[in-house]
């Protein structure tokens, strides 16, 4: 079955995202641009959703610093943040928009709403609807206004988030969709360092954020899902041929080793003295090829401790996970760039006149898709400046238009 799609996204009033929108988000995205463009940014509006679903508003807001260090520098609205997704493949297009301000040092929803549109140019059919507190929710799987059953509430706290509050309860099934799509999703922030921690043995079915129970992880494939964890071998395999073999074994005093076998080396090496590039291999792997993947999965620059020619592969992982779920990356790799395809790919660039993001996708840079069609790839077109944008000596240059001047 085809998972959950977010479409869009559009943000207004975070940091540098002043007023951006994400359109036509393919299966596997890509954000290119220089440092400081937004694309961390872009990434942490999700992990931002994530956390106000998994704990609270207030925890999210302030873990970053407040309305002082989240609302773009000279803006004096709300932020907004407005996803557009489906259910299912052939299901209609719903939207959550999330619009938050600040009273008296705390976070207050301002405007909460789940909605999706009724045809093309059809009023929108609200599931939820909320500002200030107040609000009104759809029982049941309504989608027509003869079989609508309505009722008011008022949350206790202008903190609360409606969507966490209402999707714990099944009356309310696209809210709880909602809820449990974004509470599903992972925001990696692997380390290798994190992937070395000896801990308790026992299996656990999900990497963590950080990857520190990658070991339990490896355990809970090898014991229970033996197919999906040769697959994810033989994949660790082809992209690190030196390595023949994984294996988790537990200690006396109940601690758990993750063992690599190198196909020089008699001896296994602990995951201790591993390659920090081994082990972000293995934990990316372990995530692409979970038997239950979360339903999106972002990935700030994969390619950090990889060989060049290792970046390919890792994107070729990324595009092949596509049919179970979700995924978008950042790089500023031209070698990961090389294996993408234009329409997956867009490039974050300041606006010299206001000094905010902007994003262009690839394939709408004319140049582009006549030098791709010539045979170029796209991590060379990329770095020889093809694309107008996205130089991290001139942030400021504007997209190109034209083709006239590309070298023969």
């Amino acid at each position: 079955m085809v998972p959950a799609r977010i479409e869009a996204l559009k943000v207004k009033n975070f940091r540098v995202l002043k007023d951006i929108e994400l359109t036509d988000m393919t299966p596997f995205t890509v954000l290119l641009g220089p440092n400081g463009s937004g694309k961390s940014t872009v990434v942490d509006i999700f992990a931002f959703l994530s956390e106000c679903f998994e704990t609270n508003l207030g925890n999210a807001w302030f873990r970053r610093g407040g309305i002082a260090n989240i609302r773009s520098k000279g803006a004096r609205g709300p932020v907004e943040i407005e996803i557009r997704y489906k259910e299912k493949a052939k299901a209609g297009s719903i939207t959550y928009r999330l619009s938050i301000n600040e009273q008296n040092g705390q976070p207050v929803v301002v405007e909460e709403s789940l909605h999706w549109n009724r045809g093309d140019g059809g009023r929108p059919f609200h599931f939820l609807k909320v500002a200030n507190g107040r609000g009104e929710v759809v029982y049941g799987k309504a989608t027509e206004g003869k079989n609508e059953h309505r009722v008011k509430f008022k949350l206790s706290s202008k903190e609360s988030l409606a969507v966490s509050t209402f999707g714990q309860i099944a009356d309310h099934p696209h809210v709880v969709a909602l809820r449990d799509f974004i509470t599903g999703w992972y925001v990696s922030d692997i380390a290798a360092d994190s992937c070395r921690e000896q801990r308790t043995a026992g299996p656990q079915k999900r990497l963590s954020r950080t990857g520190d129970n990658l070991g339990n992880v490896i355990q809970h494939l090898s014991e229970r899902h033996g197919d999906r964890f040769k697959s994810m071998i033989s994949a660790l395999k082809k992209r690190i041929p030196q390595i023949d073999d994984v294996t988790p074994k537990s200690t006396a005093d109940g601690k758990l080793l993750l063992q690599f076998k190198d196909i020089s080396i008699s001896d296994p090496v602990l995951a201790e003295f591993a390659s920090d590039g081994t082990l972000k291999m293995l934990a990316y792997l372990v995530v692409l090829h979970d038997p239950s993947p979360p339903p999106f999965i972002a990935m700030e620059e994969p390619e950090n401790f990889f060989h060049p020619r290792l970046l390919e592969g890792l994107a070729d992982e990324c595009s092949a996970s596509t049919k179970r779920t979700q995924v978008l990356a950042t790089t500023h790799s031209p070698q990961f760039a090389n294996a993408l395809r234009p329409e997956e790919v867009r490039v974050l660039w300041r606006d010299g006149k206001t000094s905010f993001s902007k994003i262009t996708p690839a394939d709408k840079i004319p140049v582009v898709p006549k030098l791709i069609k010539n045979g170029a790839q796209l991590g060379e077109i990329w770095m020889e400046n093809h694309f107008g944008v996205g130089d991290p000596l001139n942030w400021f240059t504007a997209p190109r238009k034209s083709a006239d001047k590309i070298r023969a």
